[in-house]
């Protein structure tokens, strides 16, 4: 994808996200640290665009909420910012790329701590396939198959793919 393909379905996300919810009065948008911030705030300013007024816009870092921990070093990205008691709230987390799950089951987890939103709904720009957990997208950008060695990167220039460099042994 490039930048402009990247435009385009943050844009179709953002009429899907109307569809299902009708008005941006209720919603909060939250980006994972750090690769679902800049999609956050780009998905949050295209509702705005739509609708008249933009949602709340958070940011979450899930670190210390991952089943991963001792497994690989625990290291915080950034802080979290959430503009909002959560409880009775429908909340949009997004996420750059959708993999294996475990980032966004940590991300349930830690969304809890901040009330109890009536529904979470996530977006993805990429979703790569590969689950490990049962979580499943509302709003997708793009489905792109990959093998596990590949990697996927979203900037706001677009999306690249790319092979997982393994140290040598």
């Amino acid at each position: 994808m490039d930048a402009d393909e990247l435009r385009r379905a943050i844009w179709r996300m953002a009429h899907e996200i109307l569809e299902r919810n009708r008005a941006t009065a209720e919603l909060i948008v939250i980006g994972l640290q750090t690769g679902g911030v800049d999609l956050a705030e780009r998905l949050a300013a295209a509702l705005g665009e739509i609708e008249g007024t933009a949602p709340l816009v958070g940011t979450l870092d899930v670190a210390f909420y991952r089943d991963d921990i001792g497994l690989r070093p625990v290291l915080p990205e950034a802080p979290t910012e959430i503009p909002d008691d959560l409880t009775n709230k429908v909340v949009v987390l997004v996420d750059d790329v959708l993999y294996t799950g475990r980032t966004i089951r940590a991300a349930l987890d830690a969304l809890h701590d901040f009330g109890r939103p009536r529904a979470v709904q996530l977006a993805v720009m990429i979703d790569r396939g590969h689950r490990e957990l049962p979580i499943r997208p509302d709003f997708v950008g793009k489905n792109l198959p990959t093998r596990r060695d590949e990697a996927v990167d979203v900037t706001p220039d677009g999306v690249d793919l790319g092979e997982i460099q393994r140290g040598e042994r």
